[in-house]
């Protein structure tokens, strides 16, 4: 089902709605049976490939939630939490971030890591209200509960969207102070500087006949190729082949900018696309914004079907384009003179 984005949605919904409607029959609450649900699907390689998909439809539908959630709430309740909510703030914006950066510390991780992974919690996120609500219903917490938990979330949520944009140098200002919660040999990533896998120097999407080819040949000259494709079959095949790949999608903003890109000289796209004219939804457009986006600045090679998409590809920043087809009977034709 991976292999085609519209079934993988579909297959994710149905999941989720299933176990929902399952837990809520057996009396354990669909909240539950969703939370099951979203735990299976993140166990699984194709999770952020689920998750860019379905971020449209989770903001559209939590939408929903917090609308219900502020029609309930009362603004009276509100201006009696003013003081405990200032220092619950604090304890979560400041504490939560120390107490990941010791525990990562402890585990092995650099500062910089657990610096960074503590921001992310830096939040009560709305899991908090919804317990909190259900708890209102069931008259196990009262208004005034409720109200201190919400303007908490409101001010965290807030405060720690700002917390993450800056994060970088946030650890610039404070990384001095962070060498306590660092080990002196910390482990966990001392193997990860080294990895050989971390060194690509080439990036190739898609790993079809064409991807895979030119994949070996780069192997073949000494690079160190690292293969991206959305069929997970494709990666296995490349990966039987002795080569680096990664379940992905060259058409996902969020996983192009997880890629590590420092050090790669050219990014190669393989990847199939229809015939006719250039929409903003072509893999090849939407790569070349990913790209950029992510800040990478070396060379683009774009494969084409037809000499139509070559002058409007170059223009929006392609460095070379390969036309496979054309480039193969040139060969042949080379080849055929050459014997004859």
């Amino acid at each position: 089902m991976s292999r085609s984005p519209e079934l993988l949605v579909i297959f994710a919904v149905g999941w989720a709605a299933g176990l929902a409607a399952t837990a809520d029959a057996i009396g354990l609450g669909k909240e539950l049976g969703g939370l099951l649900a979203g735990m299976s699907l993140a166990s699984t390689q194709y999770r952020d490939a689920i998750n860019s998909r379905l971020s449209s439809l989770r903001d559209f539908l939590l939408l929903f939630f917090f609308i219900h959630l502020g029609a309930s709430l009362s603004l009276n309740s509100l201006g009696g939490q003013i003081v405990p909510a200032v220092f619950l703030s604090l304890f979560v914006l400041i504490g939560n971030p120390l107490i990941v950066l010791a525990i990562m510390g402890a585990l092995g991780y650099r500062k910089r890591t657990g610096f960074l992974a503590g921001l992310t919690v830096a939040q009560i996120s709305e899991f908090s209200l919804i317990f909190m609500a259900m708890g209102l219903s069931l008259g196990h917490v009262t208004q005034e509960a409720l109200g201190l938990v919400t303007l908490v979330g409101l001010v965290t949520i807030a405060a720690s969207v700002y917390m993450i944009t800056w994060s970088h140098r946030l650890y610039g200002i404070f990384e001095p102070c962070l060498g306590m919660f660092e080990r002196r040999m910390p482990y966990r990533e001392i193997d990860t500087d080294t990895a050989p896998t971390a060194n690509h120097d080439f990036v190739v999407f898609g790993l079809g006949r064409y991807g895979s080819r030119i994949g070996q040949r780069l192997q073949e000259l000494g690079h160190h190729p690292l293969g991206v494709d959305f069929d997970p079959e494709a990666v296995a095949s490349w990966r039987r082949l002795g080569l680096h790949a990664e379940y992905g999608d060259a058409t996902d903003p969020d996983f192009l900018a997880h890629l590590d890109l420092k050090h790669v000289r050219a990014v190669v796209s393989a990847v199939p696309r229809e015939r006719g004219p250039l929409t903003e939804a072509d893999p090849q457009l939407a790569l070349l914004h990913g790209l950029k986006s992510a800040g990478y600045r070396g060379k683009v090679f774009l494969s084409v079907g037809t000499m139509a998409d070559t002058d409007d590809l170059m223009r929006r920043g392609a460095s070379v384009i390969l036309r496979p087809f054309d480039d193969a009977g040139d060969y042949a034709v080379r080849q055929l003179v050459g014997a004859s």
